[in-house]
C-alpha cells in the first residue's frame, strides 16, 4: 500500500495511479502554494465543474479511484493512509429519514489545529441570539436600498452582517437573516459556521466556493446551501459581490411537500447539484480557521489546507440550485394564489405546515386570472416576510424596490402593492388579457418567528425612511349610489322604509 507523502502539489503515486489521478482530478495542480498565498484565494476554477445531482441522496465521490473504503466506514487503515472522519448534521438517534451525516477521508484530520481564540478585531455586526440587549422590536414596514460595495479590502467574512432574526443558536431554534458586500477573496483562511446552515443568495458577482466535499461555482440566479460545520472558502472571480444569506438554527432545509400538486413541480430533486471530491495537498503556514460560534468569531491556526478530503460519502453535503429551473404554479381562472405555492426550500418546525423559514421565489411566469386583481393582495400575516430582489423589478412595487435592496414586513404588519401598482392595475380593467412577467427574480424568506431588527440596520444610511409613502396615496374608491343602497337593503331583508321583512321560514 502506498503511503501518503507530503508534497507541494500532489500525492506521490505510481505512473498508472498518477495518470488516473490527473484524469479524475485535472485541476489539482493548476495553482502553486506560492500563488495561493499571494492573496488570490484558492486559485482558478475550471471552466466547468462536475457535479452530482439529487436532493437528500446518499452520495459518494473519489478524487482518486479506490480512496473510499469498501464495506465499512472506519477501517483500521484507510486506503492511501487517509484518516476517516465523520461529520454529523443531526443527532445519532434522529429518525433514519431525517438523519444526516457524511464520512470524509482526508490526508490530515480537521482536529489538527491550535486552540481557538477570539478574533481581533471582533466582528460587531453578527448576531445569533436575538434579545433586547442587541436588537430592537419594530413592527414598522422597513425597506433598504442596495448597500454600496466597500472601498477598503473586504472578504466574505468581514462583509457579512445581520439584518434581523429570532431565537438563539445556543437553544438550537431560530433563524438569522444577513447580507454581505465584499470585494476580495478570502486569503489563507476558511470559514466554518457552528451555529447553523447558510442559504446564500448572490445578487452581484459569482462566488467560487471551495468546501471539504469539493467546489461549487454559484452565480446570481443560483443559490447555495452550506450546512452547519463545513469549512469553506469564498473566492470572488468577478471582484465586487453582494447578496443575501438566511441562516437556520437546529434544523435543515428540505423540499416542501407537493400535496395535491402531485409528484412533479416546483423544485425538482434532480436539479440540485452537489460537488465532487477535490483536494489539495500544499503547505499552508499560518492557515486560519475562522469559526462562527454563538454569533462570535474565533480563530484557530493550522499548517495545512482543510480541503484535503480525497474521498467522501454521505447525505450531509453542500449543494446548489439554479432558480431558473423552478417549475412555478399559478391560478388559471380567478384570484391570486398564496405565495407558498412558490416555495423552493423549507426549514420546518415540529408543528405541521409551520416553517421556521421558507425560501420562496417570484420568477418569470404568466398571469392569466380573469376578473382578478393580479398583483399580490393586501395582507396582514401571522408569518414575517423578508424580501430581496436579485434582478429586474417586482410586480407589487412600481418604484423603490431595487436589485440588491430588501424589505421587512413583520408579523401582522400590513403590506401590499404600492399606489402606482394599484392604480395601474385597476386602470387596465377586466380585459387585461394574458400577461407574462419577464426579467425578474424576487424572493422571500418567511418565518413563523417574529424578528428583532439590528440597530445598525435601522440606522443604516441605506434605509428608505420614506417607504411608508408608497401607500399614503391610496385613496378611497368607495362609491355607493342611492339605488345601489336600496338594492342591497332589499337583499339584506329590509324594505324601502328600512323595516325588516317578515320571514316565511320561521
Amino acid at each position: 500500500m502506498k503511503k501518503v507523502v507530503e508534497h507541494r502539489t500532489s500525492l506521490q503515486l505510481g505512473s498508472d495511479e498518477l495518470n488516473s489521478f490527473q484524469t479524475l482530478h485535472p485541476t489539482n495542480m493548476e495553482k502553486t502554494a506560492v500563488d495561493v498565498l499571494k492573496g488570490h484565494g484558492l486559485g482558478t476554477f475550471p471552466d466547468s465543474l462536475e457535479y452530482q445531482s439529487g436532493f437528500g441522496n446518499d452520495f459518494s465521490s473519489e478524487a482518486i479511484a479506490g480512496a473510499l473504503p469498501r464495506g465499512q466506514n472506519s477501517p483500521l487503515i484507510c486506503p492511501f493512509g487517509l484518516y476517516a472522519e465523520q461529520i454529523s448534521g443531526t443527532s445519532f438517534t434522529s429518525p433514519r429519514k431525517l438523519n444526516q451525516r457524511s464520512w470524509l477521508y482526508r490526508i490530515k484530520p480537521s482536529v489538527t489545529h491550535e486552540p481557538f481564540w477570539p478574533r481581533e478585531p471582533s466582528h460587531k455586526k453578527l448576531v445569533s441570539e436575538f434579545d433586547r440587549s442587541n436588537t430592537v422590536a419594530n413592527p414598522t414596514q422597513l425597506r433598504w436600498k442596495p448597500v454600496d460595495i466597500p472601498d477598503s479590502p473586504t472578504d466574505f467574512i468581514d462583509g457579512l452582517y445581520t439584518i434581523c432574526g429570532a431565537g438563539s443558536s445556543f437553544l438550537r431554534h431560530g433563524y438569522a437573516i444577513h447580507m454581505y458586500t465584499a470585494n476580495k477573496s478570502m486569503d489563507n483562511c476558511a470559514f466554518c459556521n457552528a451555529d447553523g446552515d447558510f442559504l446564500v443568495v448572490p445578487q452581484q458577482g459569482r462566488l467560487w466556493i471551495t468546501t471539504e466535499c469539493g467546489r461549487l461555482q454559484v452565480s446570481p440566479g443560483e443559490i447555495v446551501v452550506l450546512p452547519q460545520g463545513f469549512r469553506f472558502v469564498v473566492d470572488l472571480p468577478d471582484g465586487p459581490s453582494r447578496g443575501y444569506v438566511a441562516e437556520v438554527f437546529g434544523t435543515h432545509f428540505q423540499l416542501p411537500d407537493l400535496g395535491p400538486i402531485g409528484a412533479n413541480g416546483l423544485a425538482a430533486s434532480r436539479d440540485f447539484l452537489t460537488p465532487t471530491a477535490w483536494f489539495e495537498e500544499v503547505p499552508r503556514p499560518g492557515f486560519t480557521i475562522v469559526q462562527k460560534f454563538g454569533g462570535e468569531l474565533f480563530n484557530a491556526r493550522q499548517d495545512f489546507s482543510p480541503f484535503n478530503v480525497v474521498a467522501w460519502h454521505g447525505n450531509y453535503v453542500p449543494y446548489k440550485y439554479d432558480l431558473s429551473k423552478f417549475c412555478p404554479y399559478n391560478t388559471v381562472l380567478v384570484d391570486h394564489g398564496d405565495p407558498s405555492i412558490n416555495t423552493v426550500l423549507t426549514a420546518p418546525t415540529d408543528k405541521p405546515g409551520v416553517a421556521l423559514l421558507d425560501f420562496v421565489i417570484f420568477p418569470p411566469r404568466w398571469l392569466v386570472a380573469e376578473h382578478t386583481f393580479r398583483p399580490p393582495y393586501y395582507h396582514r400575516n401571522c408569518m414575517s416576510e423578508f424580501m430581496g430582489l436579485i434582478h429586474g423589478g417586482y410586480e407589487a412595487k412600481a418604484d423603490g424596490f431595487l436589485p440588491g435592496g430588501a424589505s421587512l414586513h413583520s408579523c401582522m404588519t400590513p403590506h401590499g402593492p404600492d399606489t402606482k401598482t394599484y392604480e395601474a392595475t385597476i386602470a387596465l380593467g377586466n380585459e387585461a388579457g394574458p400577461h407574462r412577467i419577464m426579467d425578474t427574480m424576487a424572493f422571500m424568506f418567511e418565518s413563523c418567528l417574529m424578528p428583532r431588527t439590528c440597530p445598525w440596520a435601522l440606522e443604516s444610511p441605506f434605509r428608505d425612511h420614506d417607504y411608508y409613502q408608497c401607500w399614503i396615496g391610496l385613496k378611497s374608491h368607495f362609491a355607493c349610489e342611492k339605488m345601489e343602497v336600496k338594492t342591497k337593503d332589499l337583499l339584506n331583508g329590509l324594505d324601502e322604509n328600512g323595516s325588516k321583512h317578515q320571514s316565511h321560514h320561521g
